[in-house]
């Protein structure tokens, strides 16, 4: 099967959890940037990719990166790239999307109908053709221009890889689906330790931790835009990595995962996100303020996204939040704490430095992953 270049954006500051994700699958990486990992695949890592990595935004093909410092540039450079090896006569293609950083190239718009032109030209040329039909599958590139290097890939994913599918209602101030994974993974925590989210809103730490207790597939319930590719891409594989999917699938396990809030209606909220998800008998939801956090056992993990306080009035209710927090965490024998936030003064109020702090962008907020480390659990001895 043909090797392919294949792109994952990710969130900043994550990308060697991805990373590690992509080895685990089998896959060599090519290289690491800000935001995004590429790796070496066939058409097979492409569904692999899509299905199985819990931390990746979308998966891109590569067609290819060039400098380019003008547009007459921009043209000529997109117009060498084999567009015709990637796109049918009759297929849907446009440029979604442009982002530039440091480049002399900046506007999105104009990066978008230059290169668009420039398919066009190539297309027609190789296809002998003036006119395109734009009828049969949907072919969408995603570009990035990063000091004057232009990289460009074409989208296999279509909506965004955080939608697993589960969550059709989210709470307030929700976070995405690929953040969560990525965080946990930041984390020791295995499906044989507690977890507590005592700020669960929709359910998403508990829902993301049971799915990989479970070992269920990110992806495995629905769809991608490079299913419609059946010139580069067999249908017969996606249904193989389907099969593969649910043969990993781990039924009949249990676990001890727990998401409290104080919002009646989001935990009905998360009770539902779970059950789509399939889910639902390995969390126990409940209505409960971060007042009542306790847990009778040792060594567990509290995995959050407490309040930011992104609206005014919020604010001033945050000390009393986080000192609260922090009161009760102190009363869990041995546990280890983790939380996402853009609050500056979350360390101040919980009443503890972090042992290790880490820095995320959560889309375009700034925030901060904050690890409050306890001792690790004493290896059982054999026969334990």
């Amino acid at each position: 099967m043909k090797k392919m270049e294949l792109i994952a954006p990710c969130h900043f500051g994550l990308e060697a959890v991805l990373k590690r994700e992509i080895t685990e699958l089998g896959y060599e990486i090519a290289e690491v940037e800000d935001g995004r990992v590429t790796f070496y695949g066939d058409a097979d890592a492409l569904c692999r990719a899509n299905v199985f990595l819990r931390t990746a935004e979308r998966i891109l093909l590569k067609v290819g990166s060039f400098t380019a410092v003008s547009f007459e540039e921009l043209f000529e450079k997109t117009r060498r790239l084999p567009w015709e090896e990637y796109i049918p006569k009759n297929g849907r293609f446009w440029v979604a999307k442009a982002a530039s950083v440091k480049s002399k190239l900046f506007s999105p718009s104009d990066i978008q109908s230059v290169m668009k032109k420039a398919m066009v030209r190539r297309m027609q040329e190789s296809y002998h053709l003036e006119w395109f039909p734009e009828d049969g599958a949907a072919y969408p590139v995603r570009v990035f221009l990063m000091k004057d290097v232009v990289t460009v890939g074409i989208d296999s994913s279509g909506v965004s890889l955080h939608k697993r599918g589960y969550r059709e209602v989210a709470g307030k101030a929700p976070i995405t689906e690929t953040l969560a994974a990525a965080l946990i993974m930041l984390t020791p925590w295995r499906k044989e330790r507690i977890l507590v989210d005592p700020f669960c809103g929709s359910g998403t730490f508990p829902i993301e931790a049971a799915m990989m207790a479970a070992n269920i597939a990110p992806g495995m319930n629905r769809s991608f835009l490079a299913e419609e590719w059946g010139n580069l891409v067999p249908k017969k594989l996606w249904y193989d990595v389907i099969d593969e999917a649910n043969d990993m699938a781990e039924d009949g396990i249990s676990a001890d995962i727990q998401g409290y809030d104080a919002d009646g209606s989001v935990i009905r909220i998360a009770r539902r996100n779970a059950k789509e998800a399939g889910v639902e008998k390995l969390i126990h939801f409940q209505e409960r303020s971060v007042e009542e956090l306790s847990h009778p056992k040792k060594y567990g993990f509290v995995i959050t996204n407490p309040p930011y306080g992104e609206r005014l009035e919020e604010k001033k209710d945050l000390p009393q939040l986080y000192r609260t927090f922090g009161d009760r965490f102190r009363e869990l024998d041995a546990w280890s704490a983790y939380m996402i936030t853009s609050y500056e003064d979350a360390q101040k109020y919980f009443g503890r430095k972090a042992d290790k702090n880490r820095k995320i962008y959560n889309g375009m907020l700034k925030t901060y992953y904050y690890q409050f480390l306890g001792p690790k659990p004493p290896k059982r001895t054999k026969g334990a």
